[in-house]
C-alpha cells in the first residue's frame, strides 16, 4: 500500500528524532524473520533499552544522508529496520545475537558509530565487544597475573630455604 505525503513526512520527522537521539545506529535486513521472532526480538532490545524502528529504505536513506555523517552510506538491502540506542555497543551486541540466532532471515548490514558510516564488517567487529563487565574483569586479571606471579615466587623461595 502506498504512503501518503502526510504519512511520509511523520516517518521522516520520527526518523529524524531517531537518528538525532541515538549514538549508534544499527542497518539491520529483516527479509523473511517472522512477527513472532520479531516480537521477541524487540522486547529483547526493549529491555536493554535499544529501540527498533522499521521504515522505507529510501526515507531512511534521506534522513541519514541529510546528517552529513563521514564515510559512504552502506547499501540498504532488503527489509530495512533501524536498531538504535544511546549506548554505543549495545544495539550492534543486541542484533548480533539475534542474527546468530536466525541466520538465514536477520542480517547486519552496516550502521552508524561515532558520526561514521560503517559497513556490515566493522558493525559485526563492534558487535563482538565484550560487555563492560567482562572489559573490567581482564582488566583487573591483567593488573592482578604479576602480582600472582611474584606471590608464587616468593612462595617457591620459602620452601627451598631450610626453617
Amino acid at each position: 500500500m502506498a504512503r501518503t505525503k502526510v504519512q511520509k513526512k511523520e516517518i521522516i520527522e520520527k526518523l529524524d528524532t531517531i537518528v538525532n537521539g541515538a549514538n549508534s545506529l544499527v542497518f539491520v535486513n529483516i527479509h523473511g524473520l517472522k512477527v513472532s521472532d520479531m516480537t521477541v526480538m524487540r522486547r529483547r532490545l526493549k529491555s536493554q533499552k535499544v529501540g527498533f524502528f522499521i521504515a522505507k529504505k529510501t526515507l531512511s536513506a534521506k534522513v541519514l544522508t541529510d546528517k552529513k555523517y563521514e564515510g559512504t552510506l552502506p547499501e540498504l538491502v532488503g527489509e530495512f529496520g533501524l536498531a538504535y540506542g544511546e549506548d554505543l555497543i549495545m544495539p550492534a551486541r543486541e542484533v548480533f545475537e539475534f542474527q546468530k540466532k536466525f541466520k538465514d532471515r536477520l542480517s547486519i548490514v552496516g550502521g552508524v558509530f561515532e558520526k561514521k558510516f560503517m559497513n556490515k564488517a566493522e558493525m559485526t567487529e563492534i558487535a563482538s565487544i565484550p560487555p563492560r563487565e567482562a572489559l573490567l574483569g581482564m582488566f583487573v586479571n591483567v593488573i592482578n597475573s604479576p602480582i600472582q606471579g611474584f606471590v608464587m615466587a616468593l612462595d617457591q623461595i620459602s620452601k627451598k630455604q631450610p626453617a
